[in-house]
């Protein structure tokens, strides 16, 4: 059996971008039975992801570079990812 997708997102955050904060929360079961629910009770995530590296990005830039080191789970193998991210001084 495969491991939990929060687990191999909180892998391929962590490896990423070495964050002072990273919260995965999975919110498929607020999503039951609305589009995107495949029944798999992985649909549906917010992240919330606090790094260094994030001090020069934009809000958009943040969320393309977290959507890139998520790879394929985002579209493909999860409907939805919230996304908050945030350098630690802010």
């Amino acid at each position: 059996m495969s491991r939990p997708l929060a687990e191999e997102m909180h892998d391929l955050l962590t490896a990423a971008f070495a964050p002072t904060r990273l919260e995965i929360v999975n919110d498929s079961a607020r999503h039951s039975g609305h589009a995107g629910d495949d029944g798999s009770g992985e649909s549906h995530f917010t992240v919330v992801i606090e790094a260094p590296a994030f001090a020069e990005m934009n809000r958009l830039a943040r969320q393309r570079a977290v959507i890139g080191a998520l790879g394929d789970i985002v579209g493909q193998r999860v409907h939805a990812v919230a996304i908050q991210a945030s350098a630690p001084t802010q």
